[in-house]
């Protein structure tokens, strides 16, 4: 093979490579092989003509482009072995000639990371405080959501339960048309359109009124956008709430029960500071890792931060799809062309992949590994959570490769976070070092859960 590199720097080599007669003729054999199996030709039995009859009625050609589907691979790999050339990811490749073979590869390096002084990094923890408002108001959603609806024979008041009819047009087209829906009238309530629950307080059982609103000129539908919408509403019902008192009574009824009142405020006041040390976590997590990324210095091809984008893309895709909905579908609601979609994801794909460069070089620096055992207990307390038939499926599920995988990244950037953490709070030594991992899970790529209200964190 003759081999040229035609560009060569820190992060990426391009190589034109050609191959001979003789580099061709074991890929050729092989090709032959499996081209013979499906070809019938006359007077020979399925796969026992010989090569030479298989040419003469096929072409050259034909074999050299069955070849290509392993003789290019074979061949690089060979190459970049040869040159003591470590691939970041798969090269780009382009064929040049099909007679002889010749190709390029542009082939991505390991990207170069330079994090700088990281390690003079200081942030304070700043302490949490819980009020005696925050208490106070979620015990008092505590009572509300305990209470029950009760009918009510007055006026309708923002905060009843209202079951309706509700029917709306624009421009003589109906656009909602809900039959006995319950609704929740708020003055902040924008739904389905700003000033509706407006428009229903002081309402009565059996009363009837019309009324217009203007479609906001953002609305996502563009056909009623800023557009007039008349609306009939009905009002079947109206129900409260009856709550109940803030005494030892009510607290024994909450989730598994509390002996009295004291013990359910003791309770919300410690989940309280647990939320809000958490987020104090997170915040300085964030605030930490956004100061490295100030620091480091990164060089990387443009096929590495061109690979994160189409990664990025596809995502998209399976979302919608997850959703039942292609992205042709979604490109069209938005008013955008796959190209637009594509530059303004760009930002957001390369901070990506920033990111995680910037983590696997702090995991380098730190020496911070994550071990097989890490995965299987991570995977234990994964299924422990649950219970019943889920379990075993559940086991399944996370004993496969990419399901270990990634919980392996998981907890290793919980643990890097952590690290981090100390670190900018002059902790010189590393309580992750003997295996502790932290319950910290920062945004990195990784979907972060959602945070239960703080009424439901105090019923658990």
């Amino acid at each position: 093979m003759n081999v040229t590199k035609d560009s060569v720097t820190n992060t990426e080599i391009t190589l034109t490579i050609s191959l001979d007669s003789a580099d061709e003729e074991p890929f050729l054999n092989r090709s032959f092989r499996r081209v013979a199996s499906r070809v019938r030709i006359p007077g020979f039995r399925p796969g026992k003509a010989p090569r030479s009859v298989i040419e003469n009625h096929l072409g050259r050609e034909a074999l050299v482009h069955e070849a290509l589907e392993f003789m290019i691979p074979e061949s690089l790999d060979q190459v970049l072995k040869d040159e003591e050339i470590q691939a970041f990811m798969q090269p780009q490749l382009e064929v040049l000639d099909m007679d002889p073979v010749s190709y390029k590869a542009v082939v991505a390096l390991e990207p170069i990371v330079e994090l700088g002084e990281f390690q003079s990094i200081r942030l304070e923890r700043e302490p949490v405080e819980v009020t005696n408002d925050q208490i106070d108001q979620v015990l008092e959603d505590l009572r509300f959501e305990a209470a029950p609806w009760e009918p009510v024979d007055r006026p309708l008041i923002f905060g009843d339960l209202v079951t309706m009819n509700v029917k709306g047009t624009i421009e003589h087209e109906e656009v909602i048309d809900d039959n006995g829906i319950d609704f929740i009238p708020q003055i902040d309530n924008n739904l389905p359109f700003p000033g509706f629950s407006v428009y229903l307080e002081g309402m009565t059982e059996g009363q009837s009124k019309d009324f217009s609103l203007n479609v906001p000129d953002d609305y996502p539908q563009e056909t009623y956008a800023g557009k007039e919408c008349q609306f009939n509403v009905e009002v079947l019902a109206l129900k409260e709430k009856n709550l109940a008192d803030l005494d030892d009574e009510f607290a024994k009824g909450v989730r598994d029960g509390f002996e009295n009142m004291e013990a359910l405020t003791d309770h919300v006041r410690q989940r309280l500071n647990d939320e809000g040390e958490a987020a104090e976590t997170r915040r300085l997590e964030q605030s930490s890792l956004d100061e490295v990324k100030k620091l480091a210095k990164i060089e990387a091809s443009e096929l590495v931060y061109q690979r994160e984008l189409d990664m990025m893309y596809e995502e998209r895709e399976r979302s919608l799809r997850n959703q039942r909905m292609d992205m042709e579908l979604y490109l069209s609601y938005v008013g955008q062309t796959e190209e637009d979609l594509r530059e303004q994801m760009k930002p957001q794909a390369e901070d990506r992949l920033n990111t995680t460069l910037i983590l696997r070089k702090l995991a380098d620096v730190e020496s911070i590994e994550i071990g097989e055992d890490d995965v299987e207990a991570e995977i234990d307390n994964l299924i422990s959570s649950t219970g019943g038939e889920s379990e075993a499926a559940m086991k399944q599920a996370l004993n496969t490769e990419n399901a270990k995988d990634s919980i392996k990244s998981s907890l290793m950037n919980r643990k890097i976070m952590a690290r981090l953490v100390e670190l900018v709070q002059g902790n010189p030594t590393s309580s992750t070092e003997a295996g502790e991992i932290t319950e910290s899970n920062p945004d990195q790529g990784n979907e972060p859960e959602k945070e239960s209200s703080q009424a439901e964190e105090a019923k658990e």
